[in-house]
């Protein structure tokens, strides 16, 4: 297995105990169905009257969690940002994020609605119930996270914003989660990561190298966790691709990817993306990914 090799433990030892409820509890957040719950009502329901809080989220409040599984925190003093992409209630504000804003290379839409299974999981709802997950795995590895978004906001944030975040917190790393939205015939993952551009307001000369190294990274560990192959239609058919057209890439200043779990419009994909086991395996496949990163850099 690699530098990722399992270690079995032969005796549950108290600090063992508090790491698995640390993931456990991720994973009842979810509720006892397949989908996280969100602010998005379902089919046929009324619009809310407000389509979140006011002013929106602060996407959590940073702060590192408790010890994982082993007492130790190997993550203790870095900083992750995770991006769960597009929102539950986009929705209903479509002039608010058809809005235009400048990546650097061109003026593109604020925000999207996303994607969704044939089944009606919206991708908005998958990146939001993985992100919680992942952050419970970081925080109890020591980390600081924060978050985009909570899926409380009226509609965003703009890809622009996203990309902010990352910068204002000077995050070791940020993962923007996402699910694909390909044809039906395609199957698999890939990550995404930033082109050297500099144009504009994007200049992503100094993070490519970086990015790079954090999204070889959490492919390798995402494959190795989830069982996933990379998706073949994507970049270089092992698992990254590179592009400068995306406004959360172009305009980050601090080492970024997107993650592109699979393809939520081919069925067997979306027979693991809406199942929350399959999800748990997904987060620590990301947890795994980013923490080899950052221990890597020290």
């Amino acid at each position: 297995m690699g530098r990722r090799a399992l270690i079995a433990l032969a005796v549950l030892t108290p600090t063992a105990f508090a790491g698995w409820l640390v993931w456990q509890s991720a994973d009842q957040s979810a509720g006892a169905g397949s989908t996280a719950p969100t602010l998005m009502p379902l089919p046929g329901s009324s619009r809310p009257a407000s389509g979140g809080l006011p002013g929106g989220d602060s996407g959590g409040s940073g702060d590192s969690g408790s010890a994982d599984g082993t007492g130790d925190r190997p993550l203790r003093g870095t900083t992750v940002v995770l991006d769960p992409g597009h929102n539950p209630n986009n929705r209903y504000h479509a002039a608010e994020i058809n809005r235009a804003v400048d990546i650097g290379t061109a003026h593109k839409e604020c925000d999207t609605t996303g994607t969704a299974t044939a089944s009606g999981y919206s991708e908005a709802e998958f990146t939001l119930d993985l992100a919680r997950r992942v952050r419970a795995g970081l925080r109890a590895r020591g980390a600081t996270v924060e978050m985009t978004h909570q899926g409380r906001r009226p509609w965003g944030p703009c890809v622009d914003d996203r990309a902010e975040a990352g910068n204002r917190a000077d995050a070791d790393a940020v993962v923007s989660l996402h699910a694909d939205g390909a044809p039906a015939s395609a199957r698999g993952f890939h990550v995404i990561l930033p082109e050297s551009v500099n144009e504009g307001k994007a200049d992503t000369r100094a993070v490519t190298g970086p990015s790079r190294d954090l999204g070889r990274e959490l492919a390798d560990a995402f494959r190795e966790s989830t069982g996933s192959k990379p998706a073949p239609y994507a970049g270089d058919g092992e698992g990254t691709d590179t592009r400068g057209d995306l406004g959360g890439l172009n305009l980050t200043r601090v080492p970024k990817v997107f993650l592109e779990c699979g393809n939520m419009r081919n069925p067997r994909d979306a027979a693991q993306l809406t199942d929350r086991t399959w999800r748990a395996r997904a987060a620590r496949g990301v947890v795994d990914g980013v923490a080899h990163y950052l221990t890597q850099k020290r």
